[in-house]
């Protein structure tokens, strides 16, 4: 009988984003894994649940949740079995275009994905015979944790549930899969892209900028993700500040996000720019609402609305392969909102 377990932590619309078992035409059973050099065994990860003892260098990798699986295929490592994408435009195997894109340049047509969005299958999970199952990134539970370390070692998140910079997710599933320092380098890679791409943008400098989310259904709230969340801390890596009433909800939650009544929207007065998801037409329906018309980025029309349910949209939750996938698409966009602050 399938095990398969809800997870209490539900990505919900946008605002929750960050998820079939087959066959692959190349073979999974010997994954491509490039040999470490200088790394003893074994190798401690401290996490949210402990730490997690990997003893020898793990062959077969196996990631779930967000992103996770975009690291070892930076590092050219075909992971057994990954997390089918639960938001954003997938290709014909559940995948979002950049981890599509990168198992197609490493010489895999047909991945294991496992059907997981509604909750782990443990049993494609466990079929896929992973030395090491990587969630650096995700909201798994403990007794979720128990149970997958059951069929390999775990490495979860730091700290809190989704609040997993990219930098850290790199670093601790490098780490885990015994390539530290190549995990350094790509996290470097990342850094000098990230700077070379953002130079020409300017008019960032000194924009203070959230990232909302906005149900076009009832505008009487909203939430805003705090700067835990990798959404709006990807935002300071492009140049952009966190404003001080964001700072300050962030004191307030242990969460990624927090919910708004309209009704307080003053209290967030000093926000420059508002990156948020949506139709073509939300920021005329925001502009016509009488408490969400007033703040100043949305009079002014300093919205950079990223399509609902688009690559791009999946990519501000930034991963090693997202990243440089689509920063340019992404700073576009933000730039035209930063060129209408006043």
């Amino acid at each position: 009988m399938k095990l398969k377990k809800i997870s209490t932590i539900i990505f919900v619309c946008t605002l929750l984003i960050t998820g079939c078992t087959s066959s692959t035409e190349k073979t999974q059973e010997e994954p491509k894994v490039e040999e470490s050099t200088s790394v003893s065994y074994p190798i401690t990860v401290k996490h949210a649940y402990g730490e997690t003892v990997i003893e020898e260098e793990p062959k077969n990798v196996a990631t779930i949740s967000w992103g996770n699986q975009d690291v070892p295929l930076a590092l050219g490592i075909i992971p057994v079995g990954v997390s089918k994408a639960n938001y954003g435009e997938t290709d014909e195997n559940g995948l979002l275009p950049w981890t599509g894109e990168k198992y197609k340049e490493l010489g895999v047509e047909k991945p294991v994905v496992f059907d997981d969005v509604d909750g782990l299958d443990y049993e494609a999970i466990s079929n896929s015979n992973p030395d090491v199952i990587l969630a650096a990134y995700s909201g798994i539970t403990q007794d979720e944790y128990d149970l997958l370390s059951k069929i390999a070692p775990v490495v979860a998140y730091p700290k809190l549930a989704w609040q997993t910079y990219w930098r850290d997710q790199i670093t601790i599933n490098a780490t885990a899969i015994g390539k530290k320092d190549e995990g350094d380098k790509l996290v470097s890679d990342l850094e000098k892209l990230i700077e070379e791409k953002t130079s020409n943008y300017t008019n960032f400098k000194g924009k203070k900028t959230a990232v909302c989310y906005f149900n076009p259904a009832d505008l009487g709230k909203f939430y805003v993700y705090l700067p835990t969340d990798p959404r709006g801390a990807y935002l300071t890596d492009l140049g952009l500040e966190v404003p001080e009433s964001v700072k300050e909800l962030g004191e307030t939650s242990n969460s990624f996000s927090i919910e708004i009544s309209s009704e307080n929207i003053d209290k967030l007065a000093d926000i420059d720019i508002i990156v948020t998801y949506g139709s073509d037409t939300l920021l005329e329906e925001l502009q016509s609402d009488d408490l969400l018309g007033t703040v100043p980025a949305v009079k002014n029309g300093a919205v950079a609305v990223i399509e609902d349910g688009s690559a791009l949209a999946a990519s501000s939750t930034p991963s090693a392969l997202s990243i440089p996938a689509t920063i340019d698409e992404y700073l576009s966009i933000i730039g035209k909102a930063a060129d209408k602050v006043k």
